[in-house]
């Protein structure tokens, strides 16, 4: 069994706690940037939401005037549209229901 020299030792955990520290600044600047606001959040669900719910809107229309070729493509795109409208009410449901909350506290 070798031992390893303890300068190699030490610069291997040197490097190591570099690389470390260097992935840590750069999830802390990714995060940063990810975290920009709330309302941009927000602004970023809905505009998800709206283009599922027009892209069922589309497969839809085709469904209907018979240019539909499968219609599992219809039925799986109309039940995202669903669930990601039922996740977006209740997403502001809580948030209504937060908000009275704090406004109920006293001071």
């Amino acid at each position: 069994m070798a031992i390893p020299l303890v300068g190699s030792a030490t610069s291997a955990a040197l490097t190591s706690l570099q690389q470390a520290q260097s992935a840590a600044s750069t999830a802390g600047t990714s995060a940063a940037e990810a975290n920009s606001s709330f309302g941009d959040m927000v602004s970023q669900g809905i505009q998800s939401l709206d283009a599922t719910q027009q892209s069922a809107d589309k497969l839809a229309l085709q469904a209907a005037t018979g240019d539909l070729s499968d219609m599992h493509d219809y039925l799986i795109a109309a039940t995202k549209a669903s669930l990601a409208t039922d996740l977006t009410v209740a997403v502001r449901n809580k948030a209504v229901d937060s908000f009275n909350e704090i406004m109920r506290m006293q001071i």
